[in-house]
């Protein structure tokens, strides 16, 4: 295979990750606890749902995590934590919603308008370094 960039600009790459995993750390206050890629996956999946979701969907989220029991102790902590409010669901008596808390809603819109950032960024600094191919 053909590499299309150079090693300055898969650097860059590295640099942006390492920028928007601080950035990460940030939104949980230093909490190194929720550092990791399950709570990513279930952080992340339900912010781009932008409504409740049913615990158990919540739970496929995180696609690392094979065991249910697993996947709903993260889950759980969440909740503990205050990072996520479960509600009962109006839909279904015998299924609960979890959703963002507000502030969790807000750190992470903050944190990819930060992230969004450190791209823009980063697509500048490998441009610096060489040339592009015409397409990604």
């Amino acid at each position: 295979m053909k590499l299309k960039y150079n090693s300055d600009q898969r650097k860059e790459y590295l640099n942006m990750t390492d920028h928007i995993g601080r950035n990460w750390l940030h939104v949980f206050k230093g909490n190194s606890e929720f550092y990791s890629a399950a709570y990513w996956d279930l952080f992340t999946g339900i912010w781009r749902q932008d409504r409740p979701v049913r615990k158990t969907d919540a739970l496929k989220f995180m696609q690392a995590i094979k065991s249910a029991q697993t996947a709903g102790k993260y889950l759980e902590t969440a909740i503990t934590q205050g990072l996520l409010r479960e509600e009962d669901n109006p839909k279904d008596a015998r299924s609960k919603l979890v959703a963002l808390s507000p502030e969790m809603r807000s750190r992470l819109d903050e944190f990819f308008d930060l992230a969004v950032g450190e791209l823009r960024k980063a697509n500048a600094a490998v441009v610096s370094h060489g040339t592009c191919p015409d397409e990604p």
